[in-house]
């Protein structure tokens, strides 16, 4: 039973990625059809991001509700129907009010799935889990590319989604007396402090600012790449869409090879080599070759750096500050990254108004930097 729970949290992570890479697949031709600038695309993301961040604050209150399994279930329904939302908007104030339905069926699941297996699971899958995610960010982009380059249009690449992620929602409801056996079965969860306490420990705030870089940099990198391949390498619409996903990729595989080490090789050393391997691919990427060979394997090499970060931070946590403040901390650092990720790619959009494009490889470093920083300014506060 355990196990086949477990197969079911992973799927409902593949169905949590299938919506997040569909937008910046689909923005290049989206953008012409609709007459809007380059730059709202980052609109559209800050209403999802926002949406996230405040279903994350009421997740906890949620699941303690409805249980995991029914937020998981009720999450997927609503990304499902806000997909189904897209795929019939012709005009950008109907993708801005769908986008908000698509930001807090994200949140909730994301929030309550990550809770529940750090309490239930053991580290490496926390690893495997988000390389499931991956792997629904790696899907949908050539399902994007596939309706583009088969005359379908977007609209039809984001029906296609909607229908998964719908078919996703009926196999989690049916699931559903698995999870209540699971939480039958285990022992109640210990009382944490309130997270206004947190703040007081050392180094939280160096976290905070690392997990605010890391999203910042990941769905920066994510939205904006197809983009930066057609007005910059010059690569066609559809080929960008469907070569945008390699950063998805890296970042799937990436994920998947860090869960069989990463009990060996420790948290701490996975950060630091991730961050390493990062401003390697974002060199890669702003070399001007003219080949575009070199920024299209630096996008690979990019989502190779982000895969062991965000689930080492995570995972970290506990032996950072307490498994008594892990709870709460998690709870903040999540809400930390979705700040980097709902204004951060906006601000790059606007950047572009008044600075080409091609500053891309430049924004995603400042952010490498400020982990690097960050992340050796928590290593110095705590010790172990």
């Amino acid at each position: 039973m355990v196990s086949l729970l477990l197969a079911i949290i992973y799927i409902a992570f593949i169905s949590l990625g299938l919506p997040d890479s569909l937008l910046g697949a689909a923005w290049p031709t989206l953008h012409g059809e609709l007459g809007v600038p380059l730059s709202f695309a980052g609109l559209i993301t800050m209403i999802i991001s926002g949406g996230t961040i405040v279903s994350s604050l009421l997740s906890d209150k949620l699941t303690r509700k409805l249980g995991t399994g029914l937020v998981t279930a009720c999450s997927v329904l609503l990304t499902a129907a806000a997909l189904l939302g897209f795929s019939v908007s012709d005009r950008l104030w109907m993708l801005c009010l769908w986008a908000i339905p698509y930001g807090l069926g994200a949140g909730a699941i994301d929030a309550a799935l990550n809770n529940y297996v750090a309490i239930h699971y053991a580290a490496r899958h926390m690893s495997w889990l988000h390389c499931m995610w991956g792997v629904g960010t790696t899907i949908s982009p050539y399902i994007m590319s596939a309706a583009l380059g088969g005359g379908h249009g977007w609209q039809s690449g984001y029906r296609t989604v909607s229908v998964i992620q719908f078919i996703l929602t009926a196999f989690l409801f049916f699931s559903l007396p698995l999870w209540k056996k699971q939480a039958a079965q285990s022992p109640d969860t210990p009382r944490v402090p309130r997270a206004k306490n947190v703040f007081a420990i050392r180094g939280v705030t160096a976290v905070l600012i690392c997990f605010f870089g890391y999203c910042a940099l990941e769905s920066t990198a994510g939205l904006w790449a197809s983009s930066y391949l057609v007005a910059v390498r010059g690569v066609d619409e559809t080929t960008a869409a469907r070569f945008a996903s390699l950063f998805y990729i890296g970042i799937t595989l990436g994920r998947f090879l860090c869960g069989f080490v990463a009990d060996r090789i420790g948290d701490r050393t996975l950060i630091r080599v991730g961050l390493a391997v990062i401003l390697v691919g974002i060199l890669c990427v702003g070399l001007p070759l003219g080949s575009d060979a070199l920024a299209l394997g630096g996008l690979i090499v990019i989502g190779l750096g982000c895969a062991p970060i965000y689930p080492s931070v995570i995972h970290s946590t506990p032996r950072n500050f307490g498994a008594e403040n892990s709870q709460s901390i998690v709870g903040i650092q999540m809400a930390s990254a979705y700040i980097g990720s709902t204004f951060m790619p906006p601000l790059f959009g606007a950047l572009t108004e008044i600075l080409p494009i091609g500053i891309y490889p430049l924004y995603l470093a400042v952010f490498a930097v400020l982990m690097i920083v960050m992340s050796e300014k928590l290593n110095r506060l705590v010790k172990g």
